[in-house]
């Protein structure tokens, strides 16, 4: 078998009910609608954890929050656990990033052999909150409503500045990868920071939706007393009392998010253009990490399992797999054991490691009867919460908070908890059942302090004195570059160029 490339787009806090069967009509993303029509569409696509960091560590291993100890974000991502990047590389793969993966420890890469662009966050313990604090609010990083009441037009920002170096990097790689030098199959990940907060977009994307008709949520805000008891968490995390947040400000907000999915088309587009011009076949993967809310029963950014903050799109462009759409909830640590199939890697030396389900049966066929699983255990939590997604049916449980059980088909925006129904109480012992046999919330809870407690005594000491931090700083070999005098100017012009000379 030959191994194909693979090419995977990734980009930060994409909310997938705005990519029903690819995205949505409304959205102007041309690049990535010519995509899903050859891709295998997964419509019900779900994050393991609705938070950076966790959701992916998850994502590159396979394996939920509560197994990689990846619960939030300044938890260390294990340097032993396994990712796609290490079962790819072992095959034979050239791997490679270019862009944020929020890798938080001293290991920063986790199997690629190459890191183009440094992150986005900082990788040491700095953000770990405290459950020993329930309530407390740790404002130098918590989000807050400034995100929504900023929101508006700017032609460079940090988060702008950075994709485009992860887009330009990611094109010079591409380049690289056509000249032929290195006959391994490749793995390229590009992963961008947008559409995540703050909302601000450059004029010529904000002036797409000038008329857009889908500025306000579908479920404006419930008000804080009839939230339920994590939303208000999340709503206390956010410092919402210290914001007037009005309907402008809404709008704004979600007319620059939108804008900023069609920055990040402009951006993927010059990426496939690359792949097109230089002749080279991939497989590509386009995925987000998790969802962002936008305003939805008043709730932005993430964080919570309502299907804004928790499903993603999930796309796979691949010669095996048929373009169409698969409607059967999945998750996004099935993409490791995927990748390893689509790779012809051996299964068996994955299965092991990983949590999730090749998707290649599903796709030809072969029904899955295994519940979608989510864990969430960060800030705005106080004790962990989990979730199974399992046919229509959503139940949430947390040892703090009453169940929640949510018939999706009928009650698509959530708003009629079911767990106390009597008509529906043997679907809610079964999912109940479900849950209790996958996770003991008291020990998950114990497993969380005390990694938090340890991150809390290691950070207050590794910054007191010479302070020597974690993060990423790209290499680069000036003197193998360009043109230097250890160099035949011959072979040097001759190799750089594609095609060669005709």
């Amino acid at each position: 078998m030959t191994k194909p490339n693979i090419l995977i787009l990734m980009v930060d806090q994409l909310n997938g009910t705005l990519f029903p069967d690819g995205p949505a009509d409304w959205l102007h993303a041309p690049n990535l609608k010519k995509l899903a029509q050859r891709s295998t569409r997964f419509t019900n696509a779900y994050t393991a954890s609705p938070l950076c960091a966790p959701g992916r560590a998850s994502f590159m291993s396979g394996q939920l929050p509560s197994r990689t100890g990846v619960y939030d974000n300044a938890a260390e991502f294990r340097s032993d656990i396994p990712t796609y990047a290490h079962h790819l590389r072992r095959a034979g793969y050239y791997t490679c990033l270019s862009g944020k993966m929020h890798f938080v420890g001293p290991d920063q890469m986790h199997g690629f052999e190459d890191r183009l662009t440094t992150d986005i966050y900082p990788a040491d313990f700095g953000w770990t909150p405290d459950y020993r604090k329930p309530g407390e609010r740790i404002d130098w990083w918590y989000h807050n409503m400034g995100s929504v009441t900023g929101a508006g037009v700017a032609e460079i920002s940090n988060q702008m500045e950075y994709d485009d170096e992860v887009a330009y990097n990611a094109k010079a790689k591409l380049y690289d990868l056509a000249r032929g030098k290195d006959d391994r199959p490749w793995c390229l990940t590009v992963s961008f920071t947008h559409p995540h907060d703050p909302y601000v977009a450059r004029r010529k994307y904000w002036d797409l939706y000038e008329d857009c008709e889908h500025l306000l949520p579908e479920v404006a805000d419930l008000g804080y007393d009839n939230q339920d008891a994590h939303s208000q968490r999340i709503f206390d995390a956010n410092d919402w009392r210290s914001f007037d947040i009005t309907e402008e400000d809404i709008r704004k907000s979600r007319r620059a998010y939108f804008a900023n999915i069609s920055y990040l088309d402009d951006k993927i587009g010059e990426i496939l253009d690359v792949l097109e011009t230089t002749r080279q076949d991939a497989t590509i993967l386009f995925v987000s990490d998790h969802g962002d809310m936008l305003g939805e029963r008043g709730l932005w950014f993430k964080m919570t399992f309502y299907e804004g903050s928790a499903r993603v799109p999930l796309m796979i462009s691949a010669p095996d797999l048929p373009p169409g759409r698969i409607d059967t909830p999945v998750s996004t640590i099935d993409v490791t054991p995927t990748l390893g199939s689509l790779a012809g890697v051996d299964m068996a030396e994955i299965a092991p490691w990983t949590d999730g389900e090749d998707l290649v049966p599903l796709v030809k066929g072969i029904e899955r009867a295994a519940p979608v699983a989510m864990e969430y255990a960060a800030e705005a939590s106080y004790a962990p919460l989990v979730s199974l997604r399992y046919g229509k049916w959503k139940y949430n449980r947390c040892d703090l908070d009453p169940d929640q059980l949510f018939d999706l088909d009928e009650d698509p925006n959530e708003m009629i908890n079911l767990a106390d129904s009597p008509e529906h109480s043997g679907t809610l012992t079964t999912l109940r059942a479900k849950s209790e046999a996958r996770w003991d919330l008291d020990r998950f809870d114990a497993d969380v302090r005390a990694s938090q407690a340890r991150r809390w005594v290691v950070y207050g000491a590794l910054r007191q004195g010479g302070y020597y931090p974690w993060d990423y700083q790209p290499l680069q070999k000036a003197s193998e570059r360009y043109m230097r005098n250890h160099m035949d100017l011959n072979i040097v012009e001759e190799n750089a160029r594609f095609p060669r000379g005709e």
